[in-house]
């Protein structure tokens, strides 16, 4: 059977761990040229190791839109093109209304939408026509959380960039999509209930108990569905919101 991206050349922002870093071994085991970023050296080096022979790690914070310079002038004098664009990289943190700080809001946007906005901007030279580009947006963007509402509110923002900019791109054919998990076990996920192991599994056993399904995902199950956006399976399908929650938004 032929592999899916066979060929292809891909970037995903943020592929050092969690959903990313799974991203990445699935794109490479499907035949992709991947370009990971992270913004520590030591986990960047681990990722590369743990992608394969296939992968290139480039030491870069989205925020930073010199680091995003850096990244592209890697990929252009390596692989000269983009077939597909990750962007991945964000995050987070939990305060309520009355507690919020500038600090706090300036974090949070610059890593989900700033971020995004310039990841995908400075990378237009090099996607070739009828390349993917996925986001990665979040249950939380449709749903109310309490103490979560700035990440809340920059996923909806991740949500819209995705389609207008379809429009932006159409005489391109370039397809963005956004991928939106529900809670996924992952090291972002388990580390906001803090370095206690109890109260880390609290934690998962309380977000399980409210999906459908009864447990939270895995990394894994997230990239399958990001590789679906990335390859010809997805080809009519552009400016969409794929769920892979477990049902959590969906009922």
């Amino acid at each position: 059977m032929a592999r899916k991206l066979e060929g292809k050349v891909a970037v995903i922002t943020g592929g050092t761990s969690g959903m990313g870093l799974a991203t990445a071994q699935r794109f490479a085991a499907e035949g992709a040229r991947v370009f990971v970023t992270g913004r520590r050296q030591a986990e960047l080096d681990a990722a590369v190791a743990a992608i394969g022979p296939n992968a290139t790690g480039v030491q870069a914070d989205s925020t930073r839109p010199a680091d995003l310079n850096r990244l592209y002038e890697r990929v252009k004098a390596e692989a000269g093109r983009i077939d597909v664009l990750f962007a991945n990289a964000g995050g987070g943190t939990m305060l309520p209304l009355g507690a919020i700080t500038e600090e706090q809001y300036e974090d949070t946007f610059g890593r989900n939408v700033k971020a995004v906005v310039f990841t995908v901007q400075k990378a237009l030279p090099l996607l070739v026509d009828g390349a993917s580009v996925i986001l990665t947006g979040s249950t939380a963007g449709t749903m109310g959380t309490p103490a979560f509402s700035l990440y809340s509110a920059s996923k909806a923002a991740v949500r819209n960039l995705a389609r207008s900019w379809t429009l932006d791109l159409k005489a391109r054919r370039i397809r963005v999509n956004v991928i939106s998990p529900g809670p996924v076990r992952t090291t972002g996920l388990v580390e906001l209930a803090g370095q206690d192991a109890a109260q880390q599994k609290n934690l998962l056993d309380q977000l399980a108990s409210q999906i459908p399904l009864g447990r939270v995902g895995e990394p894994d199950e997230i990239a399958r569905a990001v590789l679906f956006l990335a390859s010809d399976d997805s080809s009519f399908v552009a400016g969409a919101e794929l769920f892979a929650d477990g049902g959590l938004a969906q009922v």
